[in-house]
């Protein structure tokens, strides 16, 4: 993945308050120890996340596609009170490594990290969410937007990761991944259920709000 860098950017990001000794570490360890660092949320996009959950301070925020728990974080620092994060993942390796540093936060006890297909347990869970955030597998982006919809309180949000797919959504020729993401930023512009914007922020964010 390629994050849209330009002088600008890093500009922004200087001028960014900065994030917690754990986030930093945690993404520190992501960058020396996994080969597929770029799925983590960076600090420049983490700090909006967090900004968007303070923003709406959410008593309910569902997340698809923990990693290494870096966004989840980010997330669970604008809860309202007795706010709290479901996040769903199918990796038991790197939902540990997570679950190591959510523990070294003061939102360990409102941060609750589930194994499993999300497309399994989605049409189980309970609503209202205020929040979801999507960066799990790009093919059923799609599928987790419609099965999360219902369970999305009127006003909530809906946002998704990697919609830009580093620029390859331009390209004539797409493969899977990226036309699933094209389908998806299509299905979202034509939802008349929702207002959307799509931020070319890092890889790309779709932020869609339910009327």
């Amino acid at each position: 993945m390629n994050e849209i860098k330009n002088p600008l950017t890093e500009y922004a990001e200087s001028f960014t308050s900065g994030e917690s000794d754990v986030l930093r570490e945690l993404r520190e360890h992501c960058y020396v120890h996994y080969k597929d660092s770029s799925m983590l949320s960076g600090f420049y996009q983490g700090r909006l996340l967090s900004m968007i959950s303070h923003m709406i301070r959410p008593k309910a925020v569902l997340e698809i596609g923990t990693y290494l728990g870096y966004s989840t974080i980010c997330l669970a620092e604008g809860l309202a009170e007795g706010g709290k994060v479901i996040s769903l993942d199918i990796n038991e390796e790197t939902n540990a490594v997570a679950q190591s540093y959510i523990d070294r936060t003061e939102y360990a006890e409102r941060i609750n990290l589930r194994l499993g297909e999300a497309a399994y347990i989605l049409p189980h869970m309970q609503g209202p969410f205020d929040l979801v955030f999507i960066d799990a597998d790009k093919p059923n982006y799609s599928n987790y937007y419609n099965l999360v919809f219902d369970k999305v309180r009127p006003g909530g949000f809906i946002v998704a990761d990697n919609v830009l797919w580093s620029g390859r959504v331009l390209e004539e020729e797409k493969d899977e991944d990226t036309q699933a993401l094209h389908d998806f930023n299509q299905m979202v512009l034509a939802d008349d259920r929702v207002e959307n914007i799509l931020l070319p922020i890092r890889d790309g964010l779709m932020v869609a709000r339910k009327k």
